[in-house]
């Protein structure tokens, strides 16, 4: 069904292209609009016949999840809207607002039916749960389980956060419909109502899908560490210039889905033709936008590659660096005579986690240079990496 519908509505199948994203953000948004209202309307006739707490809440969570789709089709809407005086990166991260949009009003109806389900524990009711009760609750789980399917297909060929949002709650109500099926069972066989607690249940798994998705979305929004797949390509294209030495101090800017600016900077030989090496990193940047759809913004580093003591000394300060830790590194290096002493400049990147002091790092960077050989002197800046 969800390859049907996608050959029927999705005629261009190249997902950077904005337009593509939209149709299938639309198709996504009407699908969920559609199949829920109808799962709501069908739930709640059954759960006011039933006088059934938790099949109402489920009901209720579908009206809800109407209204994400609604929410998440107007987001795609608005974040294909071209580029103006005011935004002059586009509207993409609207899809990013509309995500964490969905994710409140999830945690908000769980917060709902928690406090709902309190009042059927203490004053609890033997639901009326006939044969085409238990029925429909069977089609509505295995329907949702085909929506979050749908979901999750349209989300990772688009990668979409709004639609990812919404396969999350998808799973999370064929969980909490099952839960409602089963107390269903329990009291049509047994005349055991445990409506109240399955209807909190319900509610558990409403909250934790919606705090789950909200924490996704908000580190989205504040600027999450690039794709390690994504950096990994990007050093690995480098390479393919033979000028380039190596690049760091990588810089990814999410400005949405499909929407990225990059920045590094690139080593080149510090005695190239400088206008050699700016055509070479003109053609860089041209090169990396065909290749992963991102402006790149490359700033060139001079360094000398043709200095023996300097080789050497690079090489054995990249070597103490990392025996203090293997995650550390360093770049810019470059070496100044001062007559009596030798000065060793050079960038010292830490994981931004790391919790080490960093006059404590220098210091001991210090000393063991200084070891090596007591006419040199390092002059180590400690950065924190951004990838």
């Amino acid at each position: 069904m969800t390859n049907l519908l996608i050959k029927l509505f999705i005629k261009n199948k190249d997902t950077e292209n904005p337009e593509t994203r939209a149709k299938y953000g639309m198709l996504s948004s009407i699908t969920g609009i559609i199949v829920n209202i109808l799962l709501s309307i069908v739930k709640l006739v059954i759960g006011i016949f039933a006088n059934s707490i938790s099949i109402i809440s489920d009901a209720l969570n579908n009206v809800t999840d109407a209204g994400s789709s609604i929410v998440t089709m107007i987001g795609f809407k608005v974040s294909q809207k071209k580029i103006d005086r005011d935004h002059p990166w586009g509207h993409g991260r609207m899809e990013y607002i509309t995500a964490f949009i969905v994710d409140i009003l999830i945690v908000l109806v769980g917060l709902e039916l928690f406090r709902n389900s309190f009042d059927k524990i203490i004053n609890p009711t033997l639901p009326d749960i006939s044969t085409v009760t238990i029925v429909i609750l069977t089609i509505a789980v295995l329907t949702k389980l085909w929506l979050f399917a749908f979901y999750n297909k349209i989300a990772k060929t688009i990668d979409s956060p709004a639609i990812k949002g919404n396969a999350y709650d998808s799973i999370s109500d064929s969980i909490s419909t099952f839960v409602v099926l089963l107390s269903a069972i329990i009291a049509r066989n047994f005349g055991i109502s445990i409506d109240g607690y399955a209807s909190i249940l319900v509610a558990i798994f409403i909250l934790f899908t919606g705090f789950k998705a909200l924490k996704e979305t908000i580190d989205l929004l504040l600027g999450m560490k690039p794709d390690a797949e994504f950096v990994a390509n990007l050093e690995e294209f480098a390479k393919k210039y033979k000028m380039i030495s190596g690049i760091h101090d990588i810089m990814v800017h999410d400005y949405g889905p499909g929407r990225k600016i990059v920045s590094f900077h690139a080593e080149v030989p510090a005695n190239c033709d400088i206008c050699k090496a700016h055509d070479v990193i003109d053609q860089m940047e041209q090169d990396i936008y065909e290749e992963f759809n991102c402006i790149t913004t490359i700033h060139m580093d001079p360094i000398v590659t043709d200095n023996e003591e300097i080789n050497e000394m690079r090489k054995r300060t990249e070597e103490i660096v990392k025996e203090i830790n293997p995650e550390f590194s360093i770049h810019d290096f470059r070496m100044t005579d001062g007559g009596d002493r030798m000065n060793l400049i050079f960038d010292l990147v830490i994981p931004a986690e790391s919790k080490i002091n960093h006059e404590e790092l220098k210091n001991m960077v210090q000393q063991k240079i200084h070891n090596v050989n007591d006419k040199y002197y390092a002059v180590p800046k400690i950065e924190n990496s951004y990838i």
